[in-house]
């Protein structure tokens, strides 16, 4: 087992990292920015070096600084977290190339799968169902024209490189195809550095279903059930549950082993996520995250597995010792983000936290490093705190929840606790038969 891990990130996905390894008797080292002086896991880490000013680019992103500062302490290895360089497969190459373990999957697969046209491609041969759409990118408008009226609008056009809505425009029509082409190719170039992209038919009324895997590259992988994801505002997601409202047990189990064996198949190493649209019965393939999802939690609270505790065992080259048959679901989980935004406008609100009451009780976790005093960033991504709560039927768990919205204090800025408690009073919402859009058109309706 590691000695000594680098955590290459902030926020409460940090204090995440951090409590796994101290818990296990490995000591850590915080990178941090400038900004980020005051945050809690750096406060708690066994070692902390500043590696830049604020800007990511000169700091959570500089490779070559985060590389510096892991030969100067001298750790064993890296966890990169969430976001910034998780699924950087540039990244994950030099940190094997200077003799330390990349917490992650391998480089190859990380490569494999952030690219958009080439994960679809190897989805197909991995036996995953897959959306309806070109078989690559699409090079031109007239090739555009000509995917799209074979597969039916409206179709989706999406950036190959990149994600959380960026370079996404629907077309509705032959009529609005030409301006969402370029409008998708612009935008995926200004994001990403690569404008290319490529058609999708767009469905409707889907559910976001992912699926929860580990594997350890010798042979062995599981899956850790669903979550539902189809809250979101803007393909960011809002609220997720699990197990989804909208799955029977036999769809379930289905998905969850064609999952497992897709990534048999890969010969995949560590925690990994495939994300799914489902519609009328149907799943649909539409990407995989090669890296611990923000909203793991509500997995761990209903199988009582420690993802990130399992990251690091297979990254230091552990055999897993649990099998699909050792998996249990009990109850249901649900997890609100609590972005420092406006409710309504969705402004973010950077500043200083006055007053911060976490709730607490049976079921209930919160996954933040605010305190009272701490000033957000503006720095950064808006996400200061999860609020994840557990029960052992959806409605006890609907009841916890509102209840901990009621208790949860955070003063001083502005944050979309408002947002939530209105969320969970919806009739909708509360006999889940919401879809991947009714939030926004929720939203749209109410204002």
């Amino acid at each position: 087992m590691f000695d000594k891990v680098l955590i290459a990130n902030r926020g409460e996905i940090a204090l995440r990292i951090h409590r796994a390894c101290r818990e296990m008797g490995i000591a850590t080292v915080a990178v941090h920015s400038s900004a980020d002086a005051d945050a809690m896991h750096v406060r708690l880490a066994d070692e902390s070096v500043c590696i830049g000013p604020p800007p990511s680019s000169q700091s959570y992103l500089n490779m070559a600084a985060i590389l510096t500062t892991a030969t100067m302490t001298g750790v064993n290895a890296i966890h990169p977290g969430v976001g910034f360089l998780s699924e950087n497969a540039r990244f994950a190459e030099m940190v094997e190339e200077h003799g330390l373990v990349f917490i992650g999957p391998e480089p190859k697969h990380l490569a494999l799968m952030g690219d958009k046209v080439q994960a679809k491609e190897a989805a197909i041969d991995l036996g995953l169902p897959v959306v309806p759409g070109s078989k690559g990118a699409v090079e031109s408008l007239e090739e555009a024209r000509s995917v799209a009226g074979d597969i039916g609008y409206p179709v989706l056009i999406k950036a190959a490189a990149g994600g959380g809505g960026r370079g996404m425009k629907v077309a509705r029509s032959e009529d609005e195809l030409e301006d969402a082409y370029r409008m998708a190719r612009n935008e995926a170039k200004a994001a990403f550095g690569n404008s290319e992209v490529y058609l999708e038919k767009y469905l409707t009324r889907p559910r976001h279903i992912e699926v929860q895997i580990l594997a350890d590259g010798q042979g062995n992988a599981i899956h850790l059930g669903e979550r539902d994801c189809s809250l979101q505002r803007r393909h960011q997601k809002v609220l997720e549950e699990a197990p989804s409202p909208g799955l029977n047990t036999e769809a379930r189990e289905r998905i969850g082993e064609i999952a497992r064996q897709a990534m048999l198949k890969l010969g995949y190493r560590s925690a990994g996520t495939l994300e799914f649209l489902y519609e009328d019965g149907e799943f649909y393939f539409i990407e995989m995250n090669t890296r611990l999802q923000v909203e793991h939690p509500i997995t761990e609270m209903i199988t009582g597995v420690d993802l990130v505790r399992e990251q690091i065992r297979i990254a230091a080259g552990h055999p897993m010792t649990l099998r699909q048959e050792d998996i249990s679901f009990n109850g249901h989980a649900i997890e609100c983000r609590i972005n420092a935004e406006h409710p309504e406008t969705f402004v973010p609100s950077p500043g200083q936290v006055i007053d911060y009451h976490p709730p607490g009780g049976m079921g209930v976790r919160v996954d933040s490093a605010l305190y009272g005093g701490y000033r957000v960033p503006p720095h950064y991504d808006s996400l200061i705190a999860k609020l994840v709560v557990h029960g052992q039927t959806r409605n006890e768990c609907l009841m916890r929840l509102r209840r901990c919205l009621e208790e949860m204090v955070i003063d001083g800025i502005e944050t979309t606790l408002p947002l939530h408690r209105r969320l969970v009073e919806n009739p909708t919402f509360i006999n889940g038969s919401y879809a991947i859009h009714w939030l926004e058109e929720w939203m749209a309706a109410h204002r």
